[in-house]
């Protein structure tokens, strides 16, 4: 069972139309279900509500993220350029990230999606000295200005 989200994400989702609030949710569940004790680094940003996963409490160690704009969700991958991506999912070409564009909830089914984020978590538990067991909830940062 996926672990239930703080009080403060789901009211910094509330500023986005109910879709795209299940579309963030049905994405963190994806990456919790592949990594349940991985911290959430949460930020209510400028253009978007994003969280980091990472097995620390560094931005600098984060796997993956997902982040809610106006009209979709992206699930992204902080270290994407340096994964296996045989059928070439991943968007972006940035030095290091990628993501994928999430529209429907079925985005997140994809066995080639899944295999990206088991690497991914592999990679993320390499990383730094891993706090394995924590699985904590942490606002990082609130943006004062907003553009959504």
């Amino acid at each position: 069972m996926t672990r239930r989200p703080i009080a403060a994400l789901r009211g910094f989702l509330e500023a986005y139309d109910p879709p795209i609030a299940r579309l963030y949710f049905a994405a963190r569940r994806t990456v919790l279900d592949a990594a349940p004790d991985a911290n959430e680094l949460i930020y209510d940003a400028y253009n978007a509500v994003t969280t980091a996963y990472s097995f620390t409490e560094r931005l600098g160690d984060a796997f993956c993220h997902v982040a809610a704009y106006r009209g979709y969700v992206n699930l992204g991958f902080n270290r994407g350029a340096g994964l296996p991506d045989p059928e070439r999912i991943l968007v972006g070409r940035g030095a290091r990230i990628r993501h994928v564009r999430v529209s429907a909830s079925k985005d997140l089914e994809p066995t080639a999606l899944r295999s990206l984020l088991r690497a991914a978590v592999e990679q993320g538990r390499s990383l730094g000295s891993a706090e394995l067991g924590r699985a904590l909830a942490l606002v990082k940062s609130v943006s004062a200005k907003k553009r959504r």
